[in-house]
């Protein structure tokens, strides 16, 4: 197996940032060739050499590398070490702890980190469309002020690969629920055929409100490079997942 091959985000030297592509692991099919993802069918052996390959990586103990059991809700979990059981049920994870990777599982869906320089916190969530809406990331922002006292105009934010307006088609009863949630619908919507959402904005606004000023996105499409990330829309569900994780050195 070759080692696997990261996209890397600049937090600043005390942290280290990044997301999976499908490139440096054993995995197979769909699945090919690097997922760490134990919920979307993939062998449970590929799986556990993935983990500990970025594990080595990383330089830490496979146990460090923790993510949740996602359910497009927007519960936020303070994370202080390696988890003996699943986190089940949980969307974003924080931690304040050096040397613990808290990352989040995506195929589409916008995976979105924060680092709190100041109180040297970080946060990874997972925002789909259903957890946009419900405004997971608002959530986010209020439990790093609430657990480490952190100040929204203080936080470094990366938002990760995900699905791009062009390739997100929705229904009416979609776009419909946006608009029902107060959102600013021609700031985030095209009608072509069909309407478009557009995620990562969706998002990007989101922060802005709460007062985060430092935003970088991606810009990467998992619809369209799905070659290098797992797009659940282009390979169905049974596929692989782009793990998107943050380490507190």
């Amino acid at each position: 197996m070759t080692r696997p091959q990261l996209t890397y985000y600049d937090f600043g030297e005390r942290v280290v940032a990044f997301s999976t592509t499908r490139h440096g692991g054993c995995s197979t099919g769909n699945y090919a060739a690097f997922n760490i993802n134990a919920y979307c069918g993939d062998e449970t052996v590929h799986i556990a050499e993935n983990r500990c390959a970025l594990a080595n990586l990383l330089g830490i103990d496979e146990p460090y590398i923790v993510m949740p059991h996602q359910v497009h809700g927007v519960e936020v979990r303070r994370i202080d070490g390696p988890q003996q059981e699943v986190i089940e049920g949980v969307d974003a994870v924080m931690t304040d702890a050096s040397q613990l990777c808290i990352g989040v599982s995506t195929a589409d869906c916008i995976p979105v980190l924060l680092y709190d320089e100041a109180h040297h916190a970080v946060c990874a969530i997972h925002a789909g469309w259903r957890g946009t809406v419900k405004r997971i990331v608002h959530a986010a922002v209020q439990a790093m002020h609430d657990t480490y006292g952190t100040e929204p105009s203080q936080l470094k934010a990366v938002i990760g690969p995900g699905i791009s307006l062009e390739s997100f088609e929705v229904g009416d009863e979609v776009y419909q629920q946006f608009a029902d949630a107060g959102f600013n619908m021609p700031a985030i919507s095209h009608q072509y055929v069909k309407w478009h959402i557009d995620l990562p904005m969706c998002n990007r606004l989101q922060l802005e409100e709460m007062g985060v000023k430092d935003i970088c996105l991606s810009g990467i499409c998992t619809y369209l490079q799905y070659q290098d990330y797992f797009s659940a829309r282009r390979l169905g569900i049974n596929s692989g997942r782009i793990f998107t994780g943050i380490m507190l050195r």
